[in-house]
């Protein structure tokens, strides 16, 4: 792991986005609240936010951090469903990897959700949409 030790803390933020691509039919299912195994959005939610705080469990030599916030967001649309990220802390080191598994694991969690359905679902899109705070200074996607 790199060393962080003689790093400020400071107020870090960091957003990610991904898409979940579905079939027309699914996304009705999912519009009407009836897929077999229940609610996807909420269950989808809790798992985004639950990885993002276990992030440095899955990602090797990812520092642990404590998270101050994360949201997740997902908005269906006729092609699929959008997720939105965001995550942050006041540390030593930045939350772009724990945005960005939020987000792969909201979108994991959806496909399980629908794969009864629908297994031609596509996750797609994975990114980093912005962070800020840190050494590098801001980013934003253009």
């Amino acid at each position: 792991m790199v060393d962080v030790g003689e790093k400020p803390e400071t107020a870090r933020a960091a957003a990610a986005s991904g898409f979940v691509r579905l079939q027309p039919n699914t996304v009705q299912i999912l519009r009407d609240g009836a897929l077999p195994k229940g609610d996807a959005l909420a269950a989808a939610r809790i798992a985004g936010i639950m990885a993002a705080k276990r992030t440095s469990d899955l990602i090797p030599l990812c520092h642990p951090l404590p998270i101050s916030r994360v949201s997740v967001d997902l908005r269906i649309t006729d092609a699929g469903v959008e997720i939105d990220a965001e995550v942050g802390v006041t540390g030593k080191t930045g939350v772009e990897m724990e945005a960005l598994t939020a987000v792969s694991v909201t979108a994991l969690t959806i496909y399980d959700m629908v794969k009864s359905v629908d297994r031609s679902a596509v996750i797609t899109d994975i990114r980093l949409e912005r962070k800020s705070g840190g050494k590098s200074g801001d980013f934003h996607r253009e």
